[in-house]
């Protein structure tokens, strides 16, 4: 039970911070809005529906999860802002051993980014406009 209301709380607070990274560039809104999925798929499936039903978020959720990807015009962002906050990171911090790590973990989520299927424009423009054909 106490599991339960953790990842609950861990869920809202995703997507809490997930739409503040839509205004903020610094802040990314795919990773916490797939921790809030996964979050809520593990705690309470009402949650879980509404996220993946949601006419602007549920894109991503949905589309990862029935594993078609990542838009390519997110991935390239996400890469984007993943090195230029270890530069930022790197450049305060000043150590060489933290740099040199930053490096090695940016390096990782890159290749592991580089390695998810895409999912094209089409195939986000077709998944909105069924979405929207769902709502009328």
């Amino acid at each position: 039970m106490v599991k339960r209301y953790a990842l609950i709380s861990l869920g809202w607070l995703s997507v809490a911070l997930g739409v503040i990274g839509i205004f903020l560039p610094i802040l990314p809104t795919t990773p916490f809005i797939l921790l809030a999925a996964w979050c809520f798929a593990r705690s309470s499936e009402r949650f879980h529906q509404w996220l993946r039903n949601h006419p602007r978020l549920g894109l991503i959720v949905r589309s990862w999860e029935d594993g078609q990807g990542i838009p390519r015009k997110v991935r390239n962002r996400v890469i984007l802002l993943l090195w230029v906050s270890m530069l930022c990171s790197s450049l305060i911090i000043g150590r060489l051993y933290a740099s040199l790590t930053l490096v090695f973990i940016g390096s990782c989520v890159t290749i592991y980014l580089l390695r998810q299927p895409l999912l094209e424009e089409s195939e986000v423009a077709a998944a909105e406009s069924d979405k929207r054909g769902e709502e009328i």
